[in-house]
């Protein structure tokens, strides 16, 4: 019986493994998504498909763990208003595009094919209203440059 009860207490003090939790060993689940167009300085309209990301534990995490992202798919970090944007690629495994915003819907900086998995900060130089990440090389496939425009229901325009 002593055998029993000191088994017991034992087994209540071992460490209790940490559950799975999104941008902590996996990816969160997908965001809703909307559609968002570019248009180019030339006029072409390139339609993309983008996952959300407008509440802060969404916008924490974003595409963390993600395998890959499509090149007509992207994550759109809604900041609300202008402000500073400071990303980073901590337990994101893909390298991305991250395209800064303005909130006239221009496009204010690229910064094109980060490093996975890295802590340095990635920053918009300038507020923008919102940070659209791509996978790596589509805004030099897709010839995507500074003082383009981004249509979508944020920027008061719909594509």
């Amino acid at each position: 019986m002593l055998r029993r009860t000191v088994m017991l207490a034992l087994a209540a003090l071992a460490p209790v493994p940490l559950r799975a939790q999104p941008g902590v060993d996996r990816p969160q689940p997908r965001l809703p998504t909307e559609p968002l167009v570019i248009v180019t300085r030339d006029g072409r309209r390139l339609p993309f498909t983008v996952e959300m990301a407008v509440a802060p534990e969404h916008q924490m995490i974003g595409l963390m763990f993600r395998p890959e992202v499509k090149p007509d798919e992207g994550m759109l970090f809604d900041w609300g208003a202008p402000r500073e944007s400071s990303m980073w690629m901590r337990n994101t495994i893909t390298s991305l595009d991250m395209v800064f915003i303005a909130a006239d819907g221009r496009i204010h900086r690229i910064a094109e094919r980060t490093v996975p998995l890295s802590l340095a900060t990635v920053s918009s130089n300038g507020p923008v209203r919102a940070t659209l990440e791509l996978g790596a090389g589509v805004t030099e496939r897709m010839d995507i440059r500074a003082g383009d425009r981004v249509l979508h229901r944020i920027f008061g325009t719909a594509p």
